[in-house]
């Protein structure tokens, strides 16, 4: 006669840890934490009958919106709560291995960040504008988009990009020079990718054509350029400022109707063509690397290169091509440094955004649409743990 063994069912929960694997606390903390900081700190600034007011409407539109006054304490405690509320169903979706969706994230950005502003406006006289506040947020929020939007293109590729500081710093001072030298905005709106392009071919050429470790490269051209454009404005620029250092700044163009949004529309829609084209780029690169053939290809040379050389995919000729188009993109938002901003070049005036861009992207988890919190973060430092 045979026996049979009878073996103990492993619990459920063994079973889904070692599936699943370990639940990330991670969004519910940070959540908890900015609703912390919102009730201990600026909620213990304002008394209790300490206003703040907002300007909302700007006068270049034709819609008014009266300023809104609101009780700087009981807004922060009911901003701080809602941060609490967020974190607690954050935790619950965690626990129950679930995703926490993106709006729930934007919700307590926005409560941390309104609650800050309450915060630093309770008790003044004098208002916060708010259109004001986020069209400087966008305008810093520029040259580091375009930085991020290169970064992805070359990472995706399977080259890492360190030279992104160098890409932005030269086609700041090609658009200086150019635009200068031909008093024409445009025309240094062209030589900025042209002279990022550039250094996006040495970028490759090294990397790719000789195998040189990508990191090394990046830091020395962007050595490179530093000292370059360092000793041309102190030489070319410093001795006739009048011909190739003179101020051109982009002309603004207004979007007819959508300008005329309250809030968005002066923010969003009264920007100059350097600003549309960042909208277009993100738009377009999305679509690209992730609903077309390049992309798809793209993806292979930089994810698992050997299988895609088995299917006919040149390698080597792709990653050359896209780090060359990835640094015209890095080196047309280096035209917001000048002519985007209506100054002359200076100095080193990139002053380590592609370092930060690079940051930026890899926050992003190397996707174009995700650059969309950085006007957040750049409103204020004290959005940055939030974002």
């Amino acid at each position: 006669m045979s026996t049979s063994t009878v073996t103990e069912p492993v619990p459920d929960t063994e079973v889904d840890e070692a599936v699943v694997g370990k639940i990330n606390y991670r969004a519910p903390i940070v959540n908890a934490l900015a609703a912390l900081i919102t009730l201990l700190v600026f909620g213990m600034g304002p008394t209790a009958d300490a206003d703040t007011a907002f300007q909302v409407s700007s006068g270049s539109t034709m819609f008014s919106i009266p300023n809104i006054s609101l009780p700087s304490l009981i807004t922060i405690l009911v901003l701080g709560f809602v941060q609490l509320g967020a974190a607690a169903y954050a935790l619950m979706l965690v626990r129950a291995r679930r995703t926490v969706p993106v709006w729930l994230h934007i919700i307590v950005g926005l409560a941390f960040v309104i609650s800050f502003l309450v915060y630093a406006g309770a008790g003044r006289s004098s208002v916060i504008p708010v259109t004001t506040l986020l069209a400087g947020a966008l305008a810093l929020s520029v040259p580091l988009i375009f930085g991020a939007m290169s970064g992805v293109v070359c990472e995706r590729s399977g080259v890492i990009n360190i030279a992104i500081e160098g890409q932005l710093l030269i086609g700041a001072f090609a658009a200086a020079a150019i635009a200068s030298r031909f008093a024409s905005s445009y025309a240094g709106l062209v030589a900025a990718p042209i002279a990022g392009a550039m250094v996006g071919a040495l970028l490759a050429w090294f990397a790719v054509r000789f195998q040189v470790n990508q990191i090394i490269v990046g830091v020395v051209l962007n050595t490179l350029v530093i000292g370059l454009t360092g000793f041309l404005f102190s030489t070319v620029m410093s001795d006739d400022a009048a011909l190739w250092n003179a101020r051109q700044p982009l002309s603004t163009i207004k979007i007819p109707l959508l300008s005329e949004i309250p809030i968005i529309g002066p923010v969003l829609f009264q920007q100059t063509i350097l600003v549309y084209l960042m909208y277009v780029i993100v738009i377009v690169l999305q679509f690209m690397l992730f609903r077309s053939r390049w992309g798809l290809r793209t993806r292979a040379v930089g994810e698992y290169p050997k299988a895609a050389d088995t299917v006919g995919i040149k390698v080597n000729t792709r990653r050359v091509w896209n780090v060359i188009m990835a640094g015209a993109i890095a080196g047309l938002g280096g035209a917001f440094f000048s002519i985007g901003s209506g100054l002359a070049f200076g100095r080193e005036m990139s002053a380590g955004q592609g370092y930060i861009a690079l940051a930026a992207m890899i926050l992003g988890k190397w996707n174009p649409s995700w650059p969309w919190w950085l006007p957040c973060c750049s409103a204020s430092p004290a959005t940055w743990a939030t974002c």
